[in-house]
């Protein structure tokens, strides 16, 4: 599983992206890691995207499992393990909550969580799992097709941090780095993952988050924060606000 860690000290924070995109999200969120975080952090792709290797299936739980045993090493004991993930990586951050993957989180923070799916979304998903990787001629349109599925068109350039490890060769072409397959992981358990969970969860959004509301959160956590007027990728659009959200959760 590929890796990006900095800081020192005994706490960890770490962080999980979204479904398409890569770690490098996080890179705005880190370089203020130095003022903002006392411990160290730990950025990973997720399975199947970005430099991550790809699996068999991409069910919540096996995500969580392979997060689980690459970072257990990382972990130390006398200090506090922190999860903070986007979107998906909210979800498995969520799961890793529960104790049940060898890790155990002392808080879990989740922003931008679609709780409400319905069955053209699902079917939608499924039918992208099934599909072979599309292939690009040039890595400019590549990349065009990578900011827009990690929901970062307007947001970043192709050449900004942001927007690394999106995308790979393929022959004489290009594709993104994601497997297809990574589309399949199926509707989140959020209710169950909520009640199961044996460390505090916070969720938040963008005030601009097209894919979930306020309502939707706060009917899974009552204390659930309004993060500003930001979009999905709310650590992209404003890092310092969601390290706010960070210390005000401690």
């Amino acid at each position: 599983m590929y890796m990006e860690q900095g800081g020192e000290g005994a706490d960890l924070l770490l962080l999980l992206h979204g479904m398409g995109a890569t770690g490098a999200v996080w890179s705005p969120f880190c370089a203020e890691a130095g003022a903002r975080w006392r411990g160290r952090w730990l950025v990973v792709d997720l399975p199947g995207h970005g430099q991550s290797d790809r699996q068999q299936s991409y069910g919540i739980g096996q995500c969580a499992a392979s997060i689980a045993r690459a970072v257990l090493p990382h972990v130390d004991p006398a200090g506090r393990l922190v999860v903070l993930g986007h979107s998906l990586g909210g979800v498995i951050a969520l799961a890793l909550a529960t104790g049940w993957f060898g890790v155990a989180p002392h808080r879990v923070l989740g922003a931008g969580i679609k709780v409400a799916w319905n069955d053209d979304e699902l079917h939608r998903m499924e039918m992208l799992a099934s599909q072979p990787a599309r292939r690009f001629p040039t890595k400019e349109a590549a990349s065009e097709r990578y900011l827009k599925v990690a929901g970062l068109a307007g947001i970043a350039d192709a050449e900004a941090p942001v927007a690394a490890r999106g995308i790979e060769r393929d022959g004489d072409g290009w594709r993104l780095a994601m497997d297809p397959r990574a589309h399949g992981v199926g509707k989140p358990p959020m209710s169950e993952l909520m009640t199961l969970a044996r460390c505090p969860v916070h969720l938040g959004r963008g005030g601009h988050d097209a894919l979930v509301t306020m309502e939707q959160l706060c009917a899974l956590d009552p204390g659930a924060r309004d993060l500003g007027p930001h979009g999905h990728n709310v650590m992209v659009d404003a890092p310092s606000q969601v390290w706010d959200w960070v210390a005000s959760s401690a």
